[in-house]
């Protein structure tokens, strides 16, 4: 090669090399992904198009899928509302975190990943439903519900402006406020993390006045596990107090109206049935209540006439359809209102660098064994949807099967923004996952542990070791039991195989396992012990 052209090219490469070295800490900053985490309470994988459109189309959510990678492994630590969250925010178990149940508060010494982020210069934000704590620690913004929230005209508790209620409803004024801060309270330039944070499809099941009509008249296909008898179980399955005809709210999640109930001579068997009704249904103002009773008295009506000669299998199959009808009701709302923030990432050029993940807290029972809630770390509630989408790093349209969990989502986040995770976060990043890179990832089995026993619902304290073929569950306290399912042969969990000599080895194997991870996660027997007596003592 000539020299003057070594030369040229000398001389390029040192303007290229100093361009690039001159580049100020705000354009380095810049380079860091933007983060949206949307995620919905309650939401099964089941009622998201993107895994089966059997029960409702979401084409909002599935456009997330689309663009990204969609997981049909995810799963989480502890399938219970406060406790998941607890595990997302600081990326360790529950018993490490200290937040094992609804019951106990949340260890505000905590770190959590927002305030990792924030103090690394990203702009926070939180709305929605956060279920503990008042003043979320690591948020420069925040409107959030106390507790559990409600659908219609519901209370926000926030940072700068106090405690006031909003008229509307929940879905609709998450997202007004979603939109609000994007448009007028971010700094475009700092990256940013929003949580946008659903109540809905949180029981009772309060769909939006648009949906009502719509959805009452829907009929929705059975699970094939309706009327389980659960004889392939042990006792755990058949103690927990889930069943859709004999557990479920007839007022407060049927919207039996309480006359009606009177009427009919159906008591209230819980001793909160008809206040979750008045406590939802009465805070409608007169405009909302008149359209709800346009449609839910005809629903009343129908089951009067009904219900004299309505056997128990004619009970259970219509509680189903009112279950369904009301749940997925809500999550129309959900998939409406993520459109609009998707569409406004879109027309404002936010998609480019961003990060978008959709999830749940956990997963939920739509019938399946006949049940309603979660807790089991059977599979229904054990799995959560999710999917994740970073247009130019993740191959639009992809999947993955691996064993990933909520546990994960804190090293994840602070690896696409550069940042080093504390050492004390049990977690992996997920970022090998996304970009194509699954060689680097070596996690072949989850731990799960549920503790909030005895409670509501009834599900025995339990935990086990999951991997893509086989599921091992020890379930203790006022029981010494374990159950083995084989996840490929029995998807439907209906035979423990513990004691199946063809499933010796594998049980053994998977027993060294479990103890294996319970060690690397720090639990142990004796802690289960101190938190379960702890746990009895408050309660």
């Amino acid at each position: 090669m000539p020299k003057n052209s070594l030369n040229i090219l000398f001389s390029l490469g040192i303007v290229a090399f100093l361009f690039s070295c001159s580049k100020t800490p705000q354009e380095e900053k810049q380079q860091r992904p933007n983060i949206i985490f949307i995620m919905s309470d309650d939401h099964a994988y089941q009622a998201i198009s993107a895994y089966d459109n059997k029960l409702i189309n979401t084409p909002n959510i599935d456009r997330i899928a689309n663009m990204g990678m969609l997981f049909t492994n995810a799963c989480v630590t502890n399938s219970i509302c406060a406790p998941s969250r607890a595990t997302i925010l600081t990326g360790k178990h529950s018993h490490l975190n200290g937040k094992t149940d609804n019951i106990f508060p949340f260890d505000t010494t905590n770190v959590t990943f927002p305030q990792i982020l924030q103090d690394a210069g990203y702009q926070t934000a939180m709305f929605g439903k956060l279920h503990f704590g008042n003043n979320p620690k690591g948020f420069d913004q925040f409107k959030i519900l106390p507790g559990q929230g409600t659908y219609y005209n519901p209370t926000f508790i926030t940072k700068n402006e106090g405690t006031y209620d909003v008229e509307g409803y929940v879905t609709d004024i998450i997202t007004d406020m979603t939109l609000d801060w994007l448009q007028n309270e971010r700094k475009e330039e700092e990256p940013f993390l929003l949580m946008y944070l659903h109540k809905a499809p949180h029981r009772e099941w309060l769909p939006a006045e648009r949906h009502i009509a719509e959805f009452t008249q829907k009929e929705f296909p059975e699970p094939v596990t309706l009327f389980d008898d659960y004889s392939g179980r042990g006792s755990a399955a058949k103690e927990a107090e889930m069943n859709l005809l004999k557990h479920m709210n007839w007022a407060g999640d049927s919207k039996l109206y309480p006359q009606v109930m009177d009427e009919l001579g159906i008591p209230d068997a819980s001793g909160w049935d008809k206040r979750a009704f008045e406590r939802e249904v009465g805070r409608m103002n007169p405009s909302q209540r008149a359209n709800w009773d346009k449609t839910y008295t005809q629903v009343n009506e129908d089951f009067k006439k009904a219900f004299p000669g309505m056997s128990e299998e004619d009970k259970m199959r219509w509680r189903y359809q009112r279950y369904m009808q009301d749940y997925l009701g809500t999550i129309a709302a959900v998939d409406e209102n993520i459109g609009k923030v998707l569409d406004y990432l879109e027309a404002n050029g936010l998609m480019e660098n961003t990060i978008i993940v959709y999830t749940s807290d956990q997963g939920f029972y739509l019938g399946e064994h006949g049940w309603f809630d979660k807790r089991f770390v059977y599979n229904e509630s054990f799995k959560t949807p999710l999917m994740v989408a970073w247009p130019g790093k993740i191959k639009a349209g992809s999947r993955s099967d691996v064993m990933v969990q909520n546990l994960d989502f804190a090293q994840t986040f602070l690896e696409a923004a550069q940042i080093q995770a504390p050492a004390d976060m049990q977690g992996e990043s997920l970022i090998p996952l996304l970009t194509g890179n699954s060689d680097q990832w070596n996690r072949d089995a989850v731990y799960y542990h549920y503790y909030e026993y005895p409670s509501i619902h009834m599900v025995k304290r339990h935990y086990a070791i999951v991997t893509r073929e086989y599921k091992l569950i020890h379930f203790y306290y006022d029981v010494d039991e374990w159950e083995l399912y084989d996840r490929a042969n029995d998807p439907h969990e209906l035979k423990n195989v513990y004691d199946d000599p063809a499933y010796s080895e594998i049980r053994e194997k998977l027993h060294k396992d479990l103890e294996a991870l319970r060690e690397k996660y720090g639990d142990s027997s004796e802690i289960s012990q101190e938190l379960l007596e702890r746990y009895l003592e408050r309660i």
